[in-house]
């Protein structure tokens, strides 16, 4: 941001696309500054020499590129990923001139408020190549070359933003939709939406050492933390410095205001940490019954664990319900402290994300990676 404010152009290097184990994620990237300093990575170090003189490459020239790097059964690329992967990179030239909008998707994204970026990055005309629309959820700003691209993309990527997902999305020249039945992949344009969604929420409820430390290890891995407890002496700020919030409240009331104001989702992860049945019995009698939750658990003993399921399935909780519900709470990592307890919780929600199986690697076998990178670009019917 600091050259974009100044009035430079640096070059800006973004994962669009992973291949087998690719070592980054779509959407991460790289920035050349006009100092020749570099922020970020797209590869933890595989080929960020390449990358970095590709970009250099691209502020001179102004011209978009999109470039393949890794080794595949066929061909050997000129830098390859000791990983084996394959990472399409797409690097452009970033001024005020050629992202004017950079500033105001920043500060959508300082305040929470979810934006996606599509950014053209294949098209047969190279004058398209490098336009964009800045998608929010009531508006669109920008183009892609055409009203018809503009709006076929835009209601697309507002399904990606929904459900905080990144992908290529694949159309015709003039942003034609792709006909499910031709099986067409060359379709003309290529548009890379990357989606600025909220961070997604952690909730804990009751107000313990524990929580401390989960609070702590949560953030840490990009979740914004709320701590609620209806004890006052220990619901405190001071106690809870990684939260963003601290809330003073009866937990599931506090739940079922969070349900009518939509403020849980399919990312958002609860951890019922009080062991007190006065507490976490009615608060999981909420959760459970909420449609869309990404991770439901709660802490104590099996002893503990037994008599809270008789107590929910009194309050009416079917089998299926209790089934969403990880009790006792994280792996088994042998974890004593609060702090090897917030590790064994936190992997087991990392694991549940990605379908892991929480087994030490040495004894699996076949791909590191548990995620959706083999999948081929997603066209327009598949957001439909």
């Amino acid at each position: 941001m600091t050259t974009w404010r100044s009035g430079g152009t640096a070059g800006l290097a973004t994962v669009v696309r992973t291949i087998k184990s690719a070592p980054r994620p779509a959407g991460a990237a790289l920035v050349v500054a006009p100092d020749s300093s570099v922020a970020g990575s797209v590869s933890g170090g595989c080929v960020e020499g390449a990358v970095y003189e590709l970009a250099t490459e691209v502020v001179a020239t102004g011209l978009p590129t999109l470039q393949r790097y890794g080794i595949s059964d066929d061909d050997a690329f000129a830098v390859g990923l000791t990983c084996g992967g394959i990472l399409d990179v797409f690097v452009e030239p970033v001024s005020q001139q050629t992202f004017p909008q950079l500033g105001e998707v920043a500060a959508a994204i300082a305040e929470h408020r979810p934006v996606a970026v599509a950014t053209v990055i294949a098209h047969p005309d190279p004058a398209r190549r490098g336009r964009r629309l800045i998608v929010e959820p009531e508006t669109a700003v920008g183009s892609l070359g055409s009203g018809r691209a503009d709006a076929a993309v835009a209601d697309d990527a507002r399904g990606l933003l929904l459900a905080g997902r990144t992908a290529v999305l694949s159309y015709g020249p003039d942003g034609e939709r792709v006909d499910e039945t031709s099986g067409e992949t060359d379709t003309g344009m290529e548009v890379f939406v990357a989606s600025y969604a909220p961070p997604p929420r952690m909730l804990i409820i009751g107000a313990i050492d524990f929580a401390a430390a989960l609070a702590q290890q949560a953030t840490f891995l990009g979740y914004r933390v709320t701590v609620c407890d209806a004890r006052p002496v220990f619901a405190t700020p001071a106690r809870f410095p990684s939260a963003a919030e601290v809330v003073v409240d009866w937990p599931d009331r506090y739940l079922r205001g969070q349900q009518d104001l939509d403020a849980i989702d399919g990312r958002t992860a609860i951890c019922v940490l009080t062991h007190d049945p006065k507490f976490d019995v009615p608060a999981l009698e909420v959760a459970l019954r909420l449609p869309q939750v990404g991770y439901i658990g709660a802490m104590g003993s099996r002893r503990t664990h037994t008599d809270r399921l008789a107590r929910l399935r009194e309050a009416g909780l079917t089998e299926t319900d209790l089934a969403r519900l990880s009790s006792p709470i994280g792996l088994d990592l042998g974890a004593r402290t609060p702090e090897e307890t917030a590790v064994s919780i936190v992997a087991e929600i990392i694991a549940r994300r990605w379908g892991g199986g929480g087994r030490p690697l040495t004894a699996v076998a076949g791909r590191i990676h548990h995620e959706l990178a083999e999948q081929p670009a997603v066209t327009s019917a598949d957001v439909r």
